[in-house]
């Protein structure tokens, strides 16, 4: 794993995901409360496992994927958070998904703002995006906060979602 791969904040450390995440990560993405409203909802083990192992590929290939959140303090796993290419073609998109008991404390702003300055300066991604359910205003509050802007809506399984975009200076 390459050192320029981690990024740290003031609370976090982000950390290309690992086999040694696995664990943490079935556990998030079992975890209705956080991924009933993600691209392809709640995942099993098995799925979990497949994901993994694509994260880890994505970031041999690319230089850029998904990283595990940690608390800098204690090591705890707070969550997930990257980029990934949209099955649909609309583009590399900043993701991001907190345990339950780590959202409401400015974390995913933290960490996806790290993400996205991560992709535009040391990936040198010209344009990000990000998607949201309409109805999710925690994430679309984080979203706009880190500097995305609104660039369309569209309907993706019976929901309206909300396409941001940030452009690199």
């Amino acid at each position: 794993m390459g050192l320029f791969w981690i990024v740290q904040t003031a609370r976090l450390r982000l950390t290309p995901v690992s086999g040694a995440d696995l664990l943490d990560l079935i556990a998030l993405k079992s975890d209705p409360r956080v991924f009933a409203i993600m691209l392809g909802g709640v995942r099993n083990a098995a799925r979990t496992m497949d994901e993994l192992a694509e994260d880890i590929a994505c970031w041999g290939a690319n230089g850029w994927g998904m990283w595990t959140i940690r608390a800098r303090a204690d090591g705890g796993f707070v969550g997930l958070t990257g980029l990934m290419a949209r099955p649909d073609g609309r583009g590399v998109a900043l993701r991001f998904a907190l345990r339950p008991e780590a959202q409401g404390h400015g974390l995913a702003s933290e960490a996806a703002g790290a993400a996205l300055r991560y992709g535009h300066g040391q990936a040198r991604l010209p344009r990000i995006v990000a998607v949201a359910r309409a109805s999710n205003f925690a994430s679309r509050q984080v979203l706009g906060g880190i500097g995305m802007t609104e660039a369309g809506r569209f309907r993706q399984g019976g929901y309206d979602m909300v396409l941001y975009e940030s452009i690199a200076r």
